[in-house]
């Protein structure tokens, strides 16, 4: 084969033993049978919290095994047929066949990641929220930009959004909101994503057609499994109930039915204000849990944490991206140097590239803290 389809290939078959290895392949197939099996038992569905949890992470591993079969079957067929094509001078063959392993590159690199995402919570659910910075109608309208660029990239991902709480800015676009983002993985690929965001642009809030900056900040914790504990005494919260408010007409949520925890401790303050007041009652102890849940997690990787703060300019704190849209077009993220001038591909929620590259970047720092800790 020529030196650029070897290459492919062995890409490829790298991706592949990672898999294979996260995977455990030769212990999976039996994995499978037992979960099966346990799902057969009828007394399994009393518990339907359990029952959930176990159709979950039977799909996943579902998914993960037919993953890697079709990968390894793409490796090899397509390896076959190049060597076929150049034994009998079929250049078409040869050609086909070279695309379809360039195209499984990008398959391969992309569930290698994935299979990096092995975080104790990294699996599990996640809360996204937002909060518009200083600067008035601007920061509330780069605000309502993020949520949309959010949904959209949990759509495509066939992920699973739910409002929490949204409070409107004065004039237009959001001062804050909070979603629940539920599907595989959804913590462990949002999580990358805490921290400033700053846009610039021409303002269209502006008669003068000036340039203006604008920063909203993201913040991303883990929904906590129930086999997860988090003691939270009644002493340590006070809740209050409030009249939510949103578009609709001056009858439309008129009862205080929003809630409001704030945890003494910490002063972490979650809100939620669906219809039921007990629904927003139960969001919010969810989300509590969350976020001090989170909190435990960054104070356990806070020595990893320490190796990747940001390298930008200290003047914007945690910025981590930024998104011109005046005089040029460029997203580039301040961690990895990602860049793209596809502006409106990103805030149409393609996402993904900015990513795959912090989580490499976390992993590469994770095994480095690891080797000197042994060492």
């Amino acid at each position: 084969m020529r030196t650029e389809t070897q290459y492919h290939a062995d890409a490829i078959a790298k991706s592949l033993a990672l898999l294979g290895q996260r995977l455990d392949v030769e212990t999976a197939p039996h994995r499978l049978e037992e979960m099966n099996a346990i799902i057969e038992d009828g007394n399994l569905w009393s518990d339907l919290a359990r029952a959930q949890k176990l159709m979950r992470e039977r799909q996943e591993l579902m998914d993960a095994i037919s993953t890697y079969k079709l990968i390894d079957a793409g490796l090899r067929d397509n390896v076959e047929l190049i060597e076929m094509g150049e034994a009998e001078g079929d250049a078409e063959i040869v050609t086909d066949a070279e695309a379809a392993l360039r195209a499984l590159v990008e398959t391969a690199r992309a569930k290698e990641l994935e299979a990096l995402l092995d975080g104790e919570a990294d699996g599990n659910d996640t809360f996204l929220e937002i909060n518009a910075g200083a600067g008035g109608t601007e920061s509330c309208d780069w605000a309502s930009m993020l949520a949309r660029m959010y949904v959209r990239w949990a759509e495509k991902k066939g992920y699973k959004v739910e409002l929490q709480s949204m409070s409107d800015g004065e004039e237009a676009g959001i001062k804050s909101a909070a979603y629940k983002i539920s599907g595989p993985n959804a913590y462990g690929w949002l999580k990358s994503e805490s921290g400033v965001h700053r846009l610039v642009r021409i303002s269209p809030y502006d008669s003068a057609a000036r340039r203006h900056t604008s920063f909203s900040s993201i913040w991303v914790y883990p929904v906590v499994d129930d086999n997860i504990e988090i003691d939270i005494p009644d002493r340590d919260i006070r809740i209050d109930t409030y009249r939510s408010s949103g578009a609709g007409g001056q009858h439309v949520n008129t009862t205080d039915s929003a809630v409001r925890i704030t945890h003494l401790p910490t002063n972490i303050v979650v809100t939620s204000s669906m219809k039921s007041q007990h629904q927003n009652r139960d969001a919010c102890m969810i989300a509590l849990r969350a976020r001090l849940y989170q909190l435990e997690l960054d104070k356990r990787n806070a020595a990893i944490n320490a190796q990747h703060e940001n390298k930008g300019d200290a003047g914007w704190g945690n910025q981590i991206r930024s998104y011109v849209l005046q005089p040029y077009q460029m997203v580039k993220d301040l961690r990895t140097g990602v860049e793209t001038s596809d502006t409106d591909g990103v805030l149409n929620g393609d996402l993904d590239r900015f990513m795959a590259a912090t989580l490499a970047m976390d992993v590469a720092g994770k095994s480095r803290a690891e080797a000197n800790a042994e060492g």
